[in-house]
């Protein structure tokens, strides 16, 4: 993900104060005279830096007085990192208390917008959906950020490019709090059977499929496989996005076409687990993984504390690893998709310099090392927090080389068409996978409905 710093951010806030201004006096009536003009010019620029004045003592105002602050979560008993870091939070700033609303995550998206439209008191929200960020945004339910950011001199380029895409019309709606990449997950003892070497971090997809064929062992219910597909389209898709130059929004999906067919001859060698097994079954990812059923498995960053847990839990006994995800040919190791958990303060909040430590907290350097410490990526990863990563107990040998990136993709990008467009390729994706449709078929009935759901 691309860098970008403050200046930037400041320079996209100018440029449109400046093409305001430019507007209104393209805009003004041919009679007015150029002497009014003026005058009306300056007095708006005046009105304009009293107003961002205003906003900037606002942002600065003390926050020494007792508070309790609002913030929104999901499943936050199952995390490994949301009471740590209030926990935390509230140890640096004993005067702020934070009560924690925990919304179970099948429920969160729509509860919060709810919660949101109703003038709920709410102070802190995370955004588990990034791409619904616009959405909020859109009603004006996300305070600007911008004056708190300058206020503080927060440098918008430690968030490695995470940052941009929060900025909605010179507004920072948001900031990224953690972010989860996908990697190469592996079984060290089935390579060790097969006497193939590990996965290196520098791959292609046609390495992966060759290690596969190496790798699938055994029979029946013996059998180990080569890798697992999930059957989230994001576990083929994903590959082509990976590469930087496309996303789901695209109306032409045939750069996806030799993910699909590569997908379609490891699934027809019996070198994964069929896809229609998977589904009828509903056999979660972890499972195949944890109980070695497979050599290798391309997953979200995510998993490496649930192999942890599992294995320290005595629920697994898996010698594990990971690799950068594989790439395609002509593109460098390190380009990977992934996503982000924005994090933002209710515009109506009743204390918004409260809520400001805490998303600057959760968001900035403190929060970062909690993350790390819990096996979770943060935004503002450096190499510090890798090697807080990489030096968990459990955590697979390597870790900190394997888990750079040099580019990572949006598997959504911020735009409220994203959900619509990825539940279509779904649909289309299923249909590809059990043979209802050719790859083909599949990827132009993909382009035309992307095409009716985004207007073009």
């Amino acid at each position: 993900m691309k860098k970008k710093m403050l200046n930037k951010v400041l320079a996209s806030v100018l440029a449109g104060a400046m093409a305001v201004s430019m507007l209104t006096g393209c805009g003004s009536n041919g009679n007015t005279n150029s002497s009014s003009q003026a005058a009306s010019t300056q007095e708006s620029k005046a009105e304009e830096s009293k107003a961002e004045e205003s906003k900037t003592e606002e942002a600065a105002a003390s926050t020494d007085e007792e508070a309790t602050i609002k913030v929104a979560a999901w499943d936050a008993s199952s995390s490994a990192t949301t009471t740590p870091l209030i926990e935390g939070f509230e140890k640096a700033h004993p005067n702020i208390k934070v009560e924690l609303i925990d919304i179970a995550s099948a429920d969160y998206t729509q509860k919060l917008s709810v919660m949101l439209n109703g003038g709920n008191d709410l102070d802190v929200v995370w955004i588990k959906d990034a791409d619904t960020t616009p959405t909020l945004a859109g009603r004006g339910q996300l305070e600007d950020l911008t004056p708190y950011i300058e206020r503080d001199g927060i440098d918008l380029s430690m968030y490695n490019g995470l940052a941009e895409p929060m900025n909605m019309d010179g507004k920072q709606v948001a900031v990224p709090a953690n972010t989860s990449y996908y990697i190469l997950y592996y079984n060290k003892d089935i390579f060790d059977e097969a006497g193939v070497d590990y996965p290196t971090n520098d791959m292609t997809w046609a390495d992966f499929e060759e290690l596969a064929a190496k790798v699938t062992i055994g029979e029946g219910s013996d059998k180990k496989y080569g890798a697992l597909l999930h059957t989230w389209q994001a576990c083929v898709i994903n590959w082509g996005i990976a590469e930087g130059k496309e996303s789901i929004l695209s109306t032409d999906y045939s750069f996806l076409k030799p993910y699909y067919e590569m997908a379609l001859r490891l699934q027809d060698a019996g070198y994964i687990m069929d896809y229609s097994t998977l589904k009828t079954g509903n056999i979660h990812y972890s499972s195949p993984f944890l109980q070695g059923q497979v050599a290798m498995m391309p997953m979200g960053s995510w998993f490496m504390a649930t192999i942890i847990n599992k294995i320290n839990a005595g629920e697994s006994n898996i010698h594990w690893g990971i690799a950068t995800l594989p790439h395609a040919e002509g593109i460098e190791a390190g380009y990977t998709v992934g996503a982000t958990t924005p994090i933002g303060i209710n515009a109506n909040s009743k204390n918004k310099d409260a809520a400001w430590e805490f998303v600057k907290f959760v968001s900035g350097a403190e929060g970062a090392q909690i993350y790390a410490e819990n096996g979770d990526i943060p935004a503002s990863k450096n190499d510090e927090v890798m090697k807080a990563i990489a030096s968990i107990e459990g955590m697979a040998e390597g870790a900190e080389e394997a888990l750079q990136t040099k580019n990572i993709a949006l598997d959504r990008p911020m735009n409220e068409k994203s959900a619509e467009v990825n539940q279509m390729i779904g649909e289309e994706h299923s249909l590809i996978m059990i043979g209802e449709l050719s790859v083909d078929d599949g990827l132009a009935e993909m382009a035309e409905r992307s095409k009716e759901i985004q207007g073009k």
